[in-house]
Parts: C-alpha cells; sequence; structure tokens
C-alpha cells in the first residue's frame, strides 16, 4: 500500500534532476548573499583588531568611547577620560572612530 502511494507521488527522472538543480542554485544563492558577506565582515573586523595602535579612537561593543592607551596580546586598554583607563578584550572593540 504505501509502495504504490510513494510511487504515484514520486515525480519522473527529469522532475528529479530539477529538484537537484533547484537545490543547488538555493546553496549558491545562500553563499553569495549571505555566507560570503559574513565571511568578508569578519575579516575585516580581525584586520582592524589587529592594527590597532596608541592614540586610535574606538567604540566598544558596549558603546563606550575612548582612546586606545595601550595594546597587549589579548587585551586594550582604553582611556576614556582623564585618569579613567580601563580595560578590554581585544574582541570588544567594535569599530574605530
Amino acid at each position: 500500500m504505501l509502495n504504490s502511494i510513494l510511487l504515484q507521488a514520486s515525480p519522473g527522472a527529469s522532475g528529479g534532476m530539477m529538484q537537484i538543480i533547484m537545490m543547488v542554485g538555493i546553496i549558491a544563492v545562500f553563499y553569495f548573499f549571505m555566507i560570503r558577506p559574513q565571511q568578508k565582515k569578519a575579516k575585516e573586523q580581525r584586520v582592524m583588531i589587529e592594527n590597532l595602535k596608541e592614540g586610535d579612537s574606538v567604540v566598544t561593543i558596549g558603546g563606550l568611547h575612548g582612546k586606545v592607551h595601550s595594546v597587549e596580546e589579548s587585551t586594550v586598554t582604553l582611556t576614556l577620560d582623564k585618569g579613567v583607563k580601563l580595560t578590554f578584550e581585544k574582541s570588544s572593540i567594535s569599530r574605530k572612530i
């Protein structure tokens, strides 16, 4: 009984090939419009963090604005105001101003 239902519902051989082509097309669209731009943005963020130097004005992911006081291997110390220095992970730097 189940076999007869499946046989009636199955498309012809050309229909199966068309479904495969459509799936490949959908995957290609997702890659070029979603995955690739995210990878490009992540690379730009990584390069920006690697090139931080003293005196750069930056914004953290929490919205704090400050100037880079010092850069260590995995941390950045920001000067927010006179006498106010905070240390952040490099990954918490959102952008340069």
